[in-house]
Formats: structure tokens, sequence, C-alpha cells
């Protein structure tokens, strides 16, 4: 950034847009930049509370220029100086609403010609009036880098009673500061002493846990704990081996091997037959946070721009503390007819299907997007297309050793001995049950014989089977249709079609 910000002023770009949540760091490399340029140019910035002032003056002998504490009044100032300068206006966003201020800020582009003046708008929220948009370069501020945070943490060292800690720990504690601002970083590692008074391996949990502060307070993202592993899900052999093949695609050593990043992976299927569970175990096996985007959270229509502001925040939010993986939970809901909407919101949901695919065929943040699907059709035609995602996974109903295998995986989570149970009758009684249907009959067995004081037997699951009709058939069509587009379509996710499909061809 600090190189493109140097080309910037250099090429006598009269307006550059900095999204940053950092002014000291922002105003820091600013000022580092601006140093090494001729002519030289003094570096004055602008808030609403004191006006403009000239930066790097103590705070005791700074005068604010006159009368500009109004935008208008700044950027007229601004204007009538005659000498090379850099103009850093702070939060300026809430007033580009304004007619004035923007076209305050067109006269000011305009007279900039050939002066080696820029205006610099310095704001953590992107609001660029259409009158502005050929004018303005919009530049993200990154997150502190490895060795920025590394400096930091070593000056909390200094200050702490461990001065000195091995490699390994020094890595762990860094990796965990990732995607964190400095200011941030200080204080999750001051944090991590008080309560330990030493920062230790121990001591990553508390970094990890700012992580999930930073997670909640964006809004849109939620941060998922997972306790379960791969093995409490029955069946989808082949999908768990194609997980269990990637368990270390974001190692250094995947990167040495010459492999590249994985990008994602779509699961389709009949509901309640896994797909989402394997989401989030997924995150456990690998070892990475499991970020759930809530897309209902992203559309907010009060403000124009706004909702495509907020998708670009959760995924700038999701690139920061990369490695990590990314679920969009029934991604057929989220985005259906997203390429037509025009008519509905005025293409609010256009613009944002449109920015989360160039995002997902550009990104290079290692941030694996699992999602979802129950209803293909929904999905536009731009997600199915090769390159999008690793693979498409296509999610069955259980065949019948896999349905004995989840009874299994269910009556061992509630009893020790299953030995009384005879899991290959009920595996046949349950002929069209999704796994998420064979879990509530073993519950409601066990309801009715808790409420007869009993324990609950054999004869309690059948009943509850044959008291149940599964989705199977209250949506065959919808299933049979899934399955048909699947068939040339899609990769099984039971090892037993695999086999199959890989014989036949």
């Amino acid at each position: 950034m600090k190189e493109e910000l140097n080309i910037l002023i250099q090429a006598q770009y009269p307006l550059i847009y900095l999204l940053t949540f950092e002014e000291e760091r922002s105003e820091q490399a600013i000022a580092a930049t601006v140093e090494k340029l001729k002519p030289q140019r003094r570096i004055f910035t602008w808030t609403v509370t004191q006006g403009i002032v000239e930066y790097g003056q103590p705070r005791t002998s700074q005068t604010p220029q006159h009368n500009t504490l109004s935008p208008e009044a700044a950027i007229e100032w601004i204007v009538r100086q005659k000498e090379p300068g850099i103009y850093i206006l702070k939060d300026l966003h809430p007033f580009m609403d304004s007619p004035n201020v923007t076209r305050c800020l067109r006269d000011a582009v305009a007279s900039f010609k050939n002066s080696h003046k820029a205006i610099v708008l310095m704001s953590p929220v992107q609001n660029v009036p259409v009158e502005l948009e050929k004018e303005v370069v919009v530049l993200d501020f990154p997150y502190p880098s490895m060795g920025e945070l590394n400096r930091v943490l070593s000056h909390q060292l200094q200050e702490g009673r461990n001065k000195r800690i091995s490699t390994e720990v020094r890595e762990k504690l860094l990796k965990a500061a990732l995607g964190l601002t400095r200011d941030e970083a200080e204080k999750v590692y001051r944090k991590a002493q008080v309560t330990a008074n030493k920062l230790t391996e121990e001591e990553v949990e508390i970094v990890l846990s700012e992580k999930k502060q930073l997670i909640r307070r964006n809004g849109i993202l939620e941060y998922l704990d997972e306790d379960e592993t791969l093995d409490s899900i029955g069946g989808l052999d082949e999908l768990k081996r194609w997980l269990r093949q990637r368990s270390d695609a974001f190692s250094e050593k995947a990167r040495e091997y010459g492999l590249p990043q994985p990008k994602g992976m779509l699961i389709l299927g009949v509901p309640g037959c896994g797909k989402s569970a394997i989401a989030k175990t997924t995150s456990r096996l690998w070892g990475l946070p499991l970020l759930r985007l809530d897309m209902g959270r992203v559309y907010d229509g009060s403000r124009v721009g706004l909702s495509e502001a907020n998708l670009r925040n959760a995924l700038k939010t999701a690139e920061s503390i990369s490695p990590a993986i990314l679920f969009i939970d029934e991604l057929d809901k989220s985005f259906a007819g997203g390429a037509g909407s025009a008519d509905s919101d005025g293409g609010t949901s256009s613009r944002i299907f449109g920015s989360f695919l160039t995002w997902m065929q550009e990104k290079n943040s290692p941030v694996f997007v699992m999602a979802t699907a129950n209803r293909v059709e929904r999905l536009p035609g731009e997600f199915l297309r090769k390159g999008r995602f690793d693979e498409i996974f296509f999610v069955d109903l259980p065949n019948p050793e896999e349905r004995e295998e989840i009874f299994k995986i269910h009556l061992c989570k509630r009893r020790r001995d299953i030995s009384r149970f005879d899991l290959q009758q009920l595996s046949k009684v349950s002929e069209g049950f999704s796994g998420a249907e064979i879990e509530q009959a073993v519950i409601a067995a066990m309801y009715e014989a808790f409420a007869q004081e009993r324990e609950f037997t054999q004869l309690d699951i059948i009943a509850a089977i044959k008291s149940t009709l599964p989705l199977s058939r209250t949506m065959t069509e919808q299933v049979s249709a899934l399955r048909d587009w699947a068939r040339q379509r899609a990769r099984p996710a039971a090892s037993s079609v695999a086999d199959y499909q890989r014989l036949e061809f």
C-alpha cells in the first residue's frame, strides 16, 4: 500500500480515499512516504472538532487554522494554499452526501493541477458520491504484517517478566494476532501478560479470544466453535477422504510443494443429510477458524450502497484473520435470483452477487469457502461453473450401511451399551430417512420411554420411525430432480456410489 500511495502522490493524483480504522498508523505511513518526496510537502490534518492543524507539531503548539471546523471552510482553505501539501481529512464520510461538500471537493480537484497538492480522505467507511467516482482512488490500508506485530510483541516482552520466548511460541502468538489492528494487538498482549504475568503458548487462547470479539463486533460474520469431529457424521466417506487429503493444504509445506491454495467447495444435497455438519467439523479437522456469513445481515436498505459495504467489510474481515473457513449455509436462499433482481430491490442483490463472484474468482488470501445448498435450480449458473469451487459434492439420502452407522453414532452418544439394539433392523425400517430424521426418531423414542419412567427400546425407535413421514416422501419430485441433476454434474459424497461410478467409467 505504501508503494501505491507513493506512486499516486508522485503522479499528482488529487483525491485519495484511504479506508482504515488506524488513524495514527496511517498518518505515520503517509508521513514516511511524503518525507522522501521532492518537492517537500507539508502535511495537515482536519477533524470536525479541531479544524485544520499541521501534522507532526507538538500538541501544545498546534494552532487550528482560523474558522476551518466545517468541511466546506476547510476545503476552501486548502484550495487557497500555494505551497505543495498533503491534506488528510478524517471522517468526512457523514458529510459526503452534502451537495456543498461534493462541489467543494470537485472544485479543489480542478484547482490542484500541477500544484503537488493532494487530499487524503481517511475513514473506516467508504462513501463516494457518484460525482467523485472518476476523480477518487480508493485504497485499503492493510492490517499490521507479521513483522509489525513482531515489533509490538517484542516491546510487550521487554515490559514483562519473560523477556525471551521460543521461536515456536512467538510464531503462534503472532499468527493468533493476525487481523488485529496495532492497538488491538498491544492491548491483547498486555491482557495476556496481566492474566498470567507472562506470555507463553497457553496465552494464545487469550489472543484468539480478541479475534472472536472482532468477529462479533463485525455483526455480519459469526465465529463458530465446533466440538464434534468428522467421526460424529455417518457415511459420506468419499467427501471425508477429500477433506482429509487437504488437511495441510494451507501449510508452508504445501506451498513449497507447489500446490495452490484451495478455493472452496459446494455441498448440494437433500435437507438433513449432514451438509452443515460437514462444514462445521472441517474447521476442527483443518485447525482453522470457522466464520459463518449471514447474508440476511448483509442486506441493509437504510442507505444506498450500505449492503455492498457490509459485504466488503465482512470479506475483508475474513481475509484479515485468514487462513480461515468462510461458511455460507443455504447458498440457494442467499443468492437465489441474484442476477435478475433489479426490479425488486433496485439492483442491490445483483451488485452483491457480482461482488461476491468477483471476490471468489480473484481472492489470493487463504479463505476457504464452504457453501451448502438444497435447491440447485435456484442457484445462478455462474456459481456452478468450474473455477468457482474446487469441487461440487452431492450428499444423497444414506444407504443401508450408512443408516446403520448413523444409528450407532446417535445411540452411542446417549448410551454406553447399545448391544440390545438391532442396527440392521433399524436401518431397514428407516429406508428413505435422512440423518437428521434418524436422530429425531431416537430422541422421540427416548421421550416416550422417559414419560413412562423406563428405558427406551428397539420397539420405541421403530414406533417413532413408523409415525414419521420422511421428507423424501413428502418432496419426492424435488429429491428426484436433484438426484438427476447431480448424477452428471456433481461428485457423490458416499464412497459406494463414487466407487461404482469409477468402475462404470
